[in-house]
């Protein structure tokens, strides 16, 4: 495995692009949405290739961790992850005999974060993913540099902004901050949809819109710029979203945007239990990039089989929750292994379960939705 990752003769890179246009032949749409997310790995050593303290989601608090840069790629058929950038902070950036010792290629410089989700998501349409979308939670929305990009590249985008964001009102003449326009709010200015589907039912907020505000950045962009405001309806919980489209957009397109971010979380949540993605024992530039290449082929290679056993229409199995990732990869455990009990009984625990996760899901949808038609 170290010979693999470290002295073998092959490019990570191109290995990315193929597992890329694999996903895209089987879970491409033109709706498509690109999120970008990052997640960080704890560390205690100060040799790992972009380790320093800094803060990390994974932790969240300030802590020695090296942090990734991710791309994830969702359509109505399925999401997995297809790119990735290790963070070099400027203290790696500025020695260069640290870089040189863990491999660091002469041309590499200082990239902020959002600078390295650029990158991914300008290869990602340089090289024809069809995406019509971009999310991202307020670590990245909050840059103006990556949504200038963005409505260059003629990518649509509900980005998360921080509660002190600054609007531009009344054509771009007055600026107020987020949380200050929402209290002017009337009660009509909100109405209920769902975020998509949970794992305990559908996602259900309050949503307010500011379809006509000022120009973020040029005003001759030629698009459509609005403001989408989530509540909490059980905390009161607000969240800001900066919206751009090159054309005209409805509400509910917007919304599903909004919702489609956390599949990012999903795919680290399976790329980690599943395929290792955190468990690189690697401190090198290559190594890391090799290992993580191979981490999200894995990921994906469960994601396509996932969506090719999902039902078009009606499941086959109505008392059965579809395949999912994990219960895939437990079934590819099973083949592999040499086990004391048959295939045939680990099938039937299989079905089992699904048929449990089924009467679960059905309780917490019920529930849920007592929930909401309660005054």
């Amino acid at each position: 495995m170290q010979r693999l990752l470290y002295r073998a003769k092959w490019d990570a890179d191109a290995v990315r692009d193929d597992v890329r246009k694999v996903v895209v032949d089987r879970l491409g749409d033109p709706d498509g949405v690109l999120v970008v997310d990052e997640t960080g790995d704890l560390k205690k050593g100060t040799h790992t290739v972009g380790v320093q303290r800094q803060y990390t989601g994974t932790a969240g608090r300030i802590e020695n961790a090296q942090v990734g840069v991710f791309l994830a790629y969702a359509s109505r058929h399925g999401h997995t992850l297809i790119d990735r950038r290790v963070y070099l902070p400027e203290s790696w950036t500025s020695d260069r005999d640290r870089c040189d010792q863990d491999g660091v290629p002469d041309d590499i410089a200082f990239a902020t974060r959002s600078q390295l989700a650029d990158d991914m998501i300008t290869a990602a349409v340089q090289a024809q993913v069809p995406a019509r979308w971009a999310a991202a939670d307020e670590a990245y929305g909050n840059n103006t540099k990556l949504r200038s990009e963005l409505r260059k590249l003629g990518l649509g985008y509900v980005l998360a902004v921080s509660r002190d964001h600054l609007l531009p009102l009344n054509g771009g003449k007055t600026r107020r901050r987020a949380d200050l326009v929402t209290a002017d709010l009337p009660a009509t200015a909100w109405t209920r949809r769902s975020a998509g589907a949970g794992s305990k039912g559908p996602r259900y907020y309050d949503w307010a819109w500011l379809a006509d505000v000022g120009a973020d950045g040029d005003p001759d962009d030629g698009g459509r710029h609005s403001v989408l405001i989530r509540r909490n309806n059980t905390t009161g919980e607000l969240a800001f979203y900066r919206c751009w489209a090159p054309r005209p957009v409805a509400l509910a397109q917007l919304v599903r945007v909004a919702g489609v971010r956390w599949i990012v979380e999903e795919g680290f949540q399976a790329g980690k239990g599943q395929a290792g993605l955190d468990q690189h024992q690697v401190r090198r530039w290559t190594s890391w990039h090799r290992f993580t290449t191979l981490a999200l082929a894995a990921l994906a290679i469960l994601a396509i089989c996932a969506a090719e056993a999902a039902p078009d229409d009606e499941p086959e199995h109505p008392d059965m929750i579809p395949l999912t990732v994990n219960e895939i990869r437990r079934l590819i455990n099973v083949l592999l292994s040499r086990t004391t009990r048959s295939i045939a009984y680990r099938l039937r625990w299989s079905c089992w379960r699904r048929r449990h996760q089924a009467r679960a899901r059905r309780a917490h949808h019920t529930r849920r939705l007592n929930l909401e038609l309660q005054p």
